[in-house]
């Protein structure tokens, strides 16, 4: 019976890294199929197959996602990231070095993938005001959030794991800044690489798109040819529009029109329309604007946007007479009312997966999507069959109001550029008190006077009652992916061990590596550890690894503190593959990176990372 256990454990453990690593399914779905299956083939009973849900890794977790969403709603996380960057000058140099380190003393207590969303835009900027290819600056900083993740306990969820490992079995957890003199270390050797000999591996790709690397509506209407595109469609007495709404007229979702406004002609006194000559010359101004469900009559104008065949297309089967667009059409499309502006779909966004027209987006956020923008792809993308993916660029016109409300969906859209219409002055006094908060939950956590979990959910409350953000932000800034999957694996440790594969493995190890000494088992170790993690999450690489790791160093008769720590530190090192973080996807279209670019830059620093952690980790933690 032991033996169909191992086997059935073993093969629930290689389906779902099989899974991870081809992302035929969801990661999150992955991780309830191995609870589903450690329940139904009796390996854990409910209670056990079920605990991860109630661990106070997933609890903590989940508060910190709160306290981190806090901190960037209130632009405080974007206060401190633009006065930082604002000392770097004009050196590069300077630059790449200021970049790394603010991104890395954000990361270090709020999201590193939030943090690289809310610095991505500003780099950006920097980069074309200073004349520097992205691709320059962004692999810096997508490395930089990774190594500023592991210099404290609430920096990266690895930490937490191998920390509330060692309390589980009976040592004292990690505190705070235990891993920051490591991880300090790690960073500043990272920064000196990638200063030094590593810019020369840094690629120097000019932008396949320059789309992030404007920030005005005025140039993103150039860059998208907005202009050239615009025409006038005049509803001709007779066409079949006519008595319908916009949204029943098919324009959009047949002929590949889009319509950006809708003009009536003013009355003339006493009710009589003006004659039809002078509709040809109205202006806007002149006009009165309609809403997309209002019934469309003789005469309407429709402000346009597509290709001039679609155009005629749609002219010549529903009636419509063809006018060249006026200078006071372009004005109207950007002005103190409505604008342009570009949306970038985070890892998490709710829309991957869907076309626009499932997701409802015209109706759902009151926004025409002009273009969808993929990193690689030059060819226009289809605005009605194209599933949306992580990493797409939507191009957006609508009112600045509505722009402005998708900032604060985090979890779906990241603006980018930040038009001036969307900086408004940020509520200072909710800035500050969640600066208040953050700073006392870390003394909190320095002290030691409350649990870890404890800790964290008290400050996502107060986050939460203060107004630092609302529930439903709060729900929004959760990465319920990450949580599920952490939920899900962890009961595939206690099966590991119930089932007795920890043991094999550690055993395993022993007996190969055991003679050698303790830096080559180390070093095998985070070489183990690093390869699982540019192919699977950091966070199910530690829960899988970390009590192997430590039944390791038990049985070669060692304090497994330093191997843990080495575990979290390994799976923090995922600079060899674009799919390896969150955080290195995130920046990969921005800087026109391929897959080679991180293997050639990430595994250099791999090796460092190796180095530095096998020498210095036996002398911070003794392992006698």
């Amino acid at each position: 019976m032991a033996d169909i256990e191992v086997l059935v454990t073993l093969g629930l453990l290689s389906g779902a890294i099989v899974l991870f690593v081809t992302e035929w399914l969801p990661v999150d779905l992955v991780a309830l199929g191995v609870v589903i299956g450690l329940l139904v083939s009796g390996i854990l009973p409910l209670e056990e197959a079920l605990a991860g849900f109630s661990s106070p890794i997933v609890i903590t977790i989940a508060a910190l996602f709160i306290v981190g969403g806090a901190v960037m709603e209130t632009g405080l996380a974007d206060t401190i990231s633009r006065q930082i960057i604002r000392f770097a000058g004009n050196s590069q140099l300077r630059l790449l070095v200021m970049i790394m380190g603010t991104v890395a003393l954000l990361s270090g207590f709020i999201s590193d993938t939030g943090t690289v969303a809310v610095m991505a835009p500003a780099i950006i900027s920097i980069s074309r005001k200073k004349n520097i290819n992205p691709s320059r600056l962004l692999i810096p900083l997508s490395f930089g959030s990774l190594l500023g993740g592991a210099m404290t306990l609430i920096g990266t969820p690895p930490n937490i794991v191998v920390s509330d490992l060692l309390f589980e079995n009976g040592y004292q957890a990690f505190g705070f800044f235990d891993f920051t003199p490591i991880g300090l270390t790690l960073l500043t050797a990272g920064i000196i690489y990638l200063a030094v000999g590593g810019r020369r591996l840094l690629p120097d790709h000019q932008s396949s798109t320059q789309l992030q690397r404007v920030e005005s509506p005025e140039e993103l209407m150039k860059v998208y040819k907005l202009k050239e595109n615009l025409y006038r469609l005049r509803v001709r007495r007779g066409s079949p529009l006519i008595g319908k709404s916009l949204l029943q007229s098919g324009l959009r979702n047949e002929y590949g029109v889009t319509v950006l406004e809708i003009l009536r002609r003013a009355e003339a006194r006493g009710g009589a329309r003006l004659p039809e000559i002078p509709l040809l010359g109205i202006e806007p101004s002149t006009g009165t604007k309609l809403s997309p469900s209002d019934e469309l009559q003789a005469d309407d104008l429709l402000i346009c946007q597509g290709d001039l065949n679609d155009i005629g297309h749609a002219a010549a089967i529903l009636g419509l007479a063809v006018q060249p667009a006026r200078a006071a059409d372009q004005k109207s499309l950007v002005n103190n009312e409505v604008g342009v502006a570009e949306i970038l779909l985070p890892p998490r966004s709710r829309l991957i997966g869907k076309t626009l027209v499932a997701t409802r987006f015209g109706s759902l956020y009151q926004l025409t999507v002009l273009g969808i923008n993929r990193p690689g792809i030059e060819n226009s993308l289809s605005l009605k069959d194209t599933p949306l993916q992580f990493g797409d660029i939507l191009f957006v016109q609508g009112p600045w109001k509505n722009i402005q409300s998708l900032t604060t969906q985090r979890r779906d859209f990241v603006v980018m550029g930040q038009p001036e219409e969307l900086k408004g002055t940020p509520p200072h006094s909710k800035m500050i008190l969640a600066g208040m908060i953050l700073v006392a939950m870390l003394i909190s956590l320095l002290a030691g006077w409350l649990p870890l979990a404890t800790t964290t959910l008290i400050a996502a409350f107060l986050m939460v009652v203060s107004g630092c953000l609302n529930m439903g932000q709060a729900y929004n800034s959760v990465d319920w992916k990450s949580i599920i999957l952490i939920a899900g694996m962890l009961p595939m440790t206690t099966a590991l061990e119930k089932v007795g594969l920890v043991q094999i493995g550690s055993d395993w190890m022993a007996a190969t590596l055991g003679s050698w000494g303790n830096i080559p088992i180390m070093a095998a170790l985070f070489l183990i550890t690093s390869l699982f993690t540019q192919i699977i999450s950091n966070t199910a690489t530690a829960v899988l690894i970390a009590p192997v790791a430590f039944s390791l160093a038990v049985k070669l008769g060692y304090q497994p503190q330093a191997f843990l720590m080495l575990v979290a530190l390994a799976a923090s090192t995922a600079f060899a593959s674009p799919v390896a973080s969150p955080v290195n996807t995130l920046v990969m279209g921005s800087g026109s990176y391929r897959f080679k670019d991180y293997f050639r830059v990430g595994i250099p620093l791999i090796l460092i990372c190796m180095t530095l952690t096998i020498l210095l980790l036996p002398l911070l933690w003794p392992l006698g």
